[in-house]
């Protein structure tokens, strides 16, 4: 019977670091665009012109705001999850279930790059 893995190979960790990488550069540009949108510094300053005041579209506003908000909270803890998961690459426990000790499958790993407990543990925990 052969031992269980209890760490992925070097290169597989090269390899899941790869996906990481590119996918923190596009969660770093989603950011970018969430805070410009939240800081107004994509409206080109006519945000006021030509529009009289109207309570109803103000209301709008604000919810639109909270909303890009709460996205832009997402997104950075997104950011902050991907670079926890290159330090566990770093430190070659990347891919082990935190719950079980056993390796997260591949498949897993390739949709949710910053999964740090295999399906099991995370359905058990609910």
């Amino acid at each position: 019977m052969e031992k269980p893995k209890n760490r992925y190979s070097d290169a597989d960790l090269e390899e899941f670091k790869t996906l990481i990488q590119n996918k923190l550069k596009e969660a770093h540009i989603d950011f970018d665009l969430l805070k410009g949108s939240l800081s107004h510094t994509d409206d080109h300053g006519t945000d006021d012109t030509g529009r009289t005041f109207n309570m109803m579209e103000d209301g709008s506003e604000t919810l639109s705001r909270e909303e890009v908000a709460q996205l832009a909270a997402r997104q950075e803890k997104f950011i902050q999850s991907l670079n926890a998961a290159l330090m566990r690459i770093e430190n070659k426990t990347y891919g082990v279930c935190r719950v079980t000790g056993l390796l997260i499958p591949k498949e897993r790993l390739r949709l949710v790059p910053h999964a740090t407990m295999s399906i099991d543990a995370k359905n058990a925990q609910k």
